[in-house]
This record gives structure tokens, C-alpha cells and sequence, in this order.
């Protein structure tokens, strides 16, 4: 068997593996997140996931890098040369409407108030979405300084990073109402108006 085809089935049981553990993660949570209950969910040993994922803090990170390269693509493809601001927050907002996704995240929050090296995969996310975010508004507005792009785009991942509290239910009910009052601050912070 060449090279290639063993790259790529340990690729797919990799993905397999970070599958089971995100649906764990979501289904009940950190603390019942053992290698056990992983190892079942994927259906093998727990001596295989181990092969991959050698200890318990080495699979969580992974998951959790998985989940939000995810976001930071998704980003990246709604902030092109010609993308529109109110499509980009639709983008980014639309992240809430997956109750599992939302899950997840709350769950990374969590753990990243624990655990350093989980904290450091969220800031590292944090850094590079506000950069994101930053680099649109600097094409959108050459003109502006970087600080001043800067600043907008951290109040934009505040803006819609703190929406997802309310728009999930979690600290709130969601509204028809303040998903258009948080749209049109988004959109308008985007614009640079």
C-alpha cells in the first residue's frame, strides 16, 4: 500500500475521531468527555484513539482547532475584494443559528477559562478573526489608519461574539427585533460609518 493511501486513511480516522469527540463534547459536555465515552461514540478501543490522540488534552485541542479553522474559513470566504458588509455578517451570525455549533463554542469558553493551552487555541482564533475582520475594513476603507480598523474590528467580534449569548438562548430569548438592531450595528461598523 503506497504512502498516499495510509496518509489518507489515518486523515479519515483522525476526522472520524474529532467527529466522535465533538459530538460528545456537545451531547454532554466537558466533564463527561472521557476517552472512554469518546472511544465508544467512534466505535473503537480506546488504546486505537490514543494511537492518534495521546492524551485526553491532546484530542480537546484538536477538536476544538478543528471547530474554529472552520469558522475562520467560512470567514475568509465571506470577506473577498468585492463581499458586501451586510453578507459577511450573515455569515458570521448564521454561526448561531446551529444550536450544536453554539454548543461547542460554550463549551470551549468554558474549558479556555480552565485551561491554558485551550485558551491559548482560543485566543490564537480571536487573534486571527479580528485580523480578518481588521484586513476587510482596511480594503473597504484604505484610507483609514490601522488602529482605527483595528478598534472596529474588535468591537465587531465583541458585537457578535456577545449576540451569541442572547440569539442562543442562552442568556436570553432571541428577537426578530434586536437580530435587525445587532445586523445593522454589524453592518454598520463594517461600512466604517
Amino acid at each position: 500500500m503506497s504512502g498516499t493511501k495510509l496518509t489518507r486513511r489515518g486523515d479519515a480516522r483522525r476526522a472520524s475521531l474529532l467527529d466522535a469527540a465533538e459530538t460528545v463534547l456537545v451531547a454532554r459536555g466537558n466533564a463527561d468527555a472521557s476517552l472512554r465515552a469518546i472511544a465508544e461514540e467512534a466505535g473503537v478501543r480506546v488504546g486505537h484513539l490514543q494511537h492518534y490522540f495521546p492524551a485526553r488534552a491532546d484530542l480537546v485541542k484538536a477538536v476544538l482547532e478543528r471547530a474554529l479553522d472552520r469558522s475562520l474559513e467560512r470567514l475568509a470566504a465571506a470577506t473577498g475584494p468585492r463581499a458586501d458588509p451586510a453578507d459577511v455578517v450573515a455569515v458570521v451570525l448564521a454561526e448561531q443559528e446551529d444550536p450544536r455549533l453554539v454548543r461547542l463554542y460554550v463549551e470551549i469558553w468554558a474549558l479556555a477559562a480552565r485551561d491554558d493551552d485551550v485558551a491559548e487555541v482560543v485566543r490564537a482564533f480571536y487573534r486571527t478573526y479580528v485580523a480578518q475582520v481588521e484586513a476587510f475594513l482596511r480594503q473597504m476603507r484604505p484610507e483609514r489608519t490601522a488602529a482605527h480598523c483595528r478598534a472596529r474590528a474588535e468591537t465587531f467580534v465583541a458585537l457578535v461574539e456577545g449576540a451569541a449569548l442572547m440569539r442562543s438562548g442562552i442568556a436570553g430569548r432571541r428577537s426578530e427585533e434586536t437580530d435587525a438592531r445587532i445586523t445593522e450595528q454589524a453592518v454598520r461598523l463594517l461600512r466604517d460609518e
